[in-house]
């Protein structure tokens, strides 16, 4: 699948995979700056520099890079962000800080990763009664009780 991407600053760098196999695109930071702090238990927006056009019937799921959040304490501060297919403007992540220690993003490091995903387009329809199923109303860890 081809997809149309706009670089909106020219220190932007495109999205980039760590292996052939790897479902997530890297994305980078790209700052006014040469870097910027993040304080503990905070969020800072981060801009990539890039718009881009994703495909109808898909959507950018934004997700954390598992290194920077288990080593750094850095992750989306809506932990999934979701980019719909009809937004142009600049891919941004909100990079919370869930650790105790200020961080640093310097320009161009890798902040989240972007996977691709179909998704279903739906109508909701009111209705009086739903399906009976086993489980019924049981939620929050009732499927794990013997």
């Amino acid at each position: 699948m081809e997809i149309k991407i706009k670089k909106l600053k020219d220190n932007a760098v495109l999205p980039s995979r760590g292996s052939a196999a790897a479902a997530g695109y890297d994305l980078y930071a790209c700052l006014d700056a040469e870097s910027v702090e993040i304080a503990p238990h905070t969020t800072v927006k981060i801009g990539t520099g890039l718009s881009i056009a994703v495909p109808d019937g898909y959507f950018g799921a934004i997700f954390a890079r598992s290194g920077l959040a288990a080593k750094e304490g850095l992750r989306p501060a809506n932990c999934v962000g979701v980019a719909d297919s009809d937004y142009r403007g600049e891919y941004i992540v909100a990079l919370h800080n869930d650790g105790e220690a200020y961080r640093t993003v310097k320009n161009g490091d890798r902040i989240a990763q972007l996977v691709i995903m179909p998704f279903l387009s739906v109508e909701f329809c009111e209705v009086a009664e739903l399906d009976e199923t086993e489980r019924g109303a049981g939620g929050f860890g009732s499927t794990g009780k013997q």
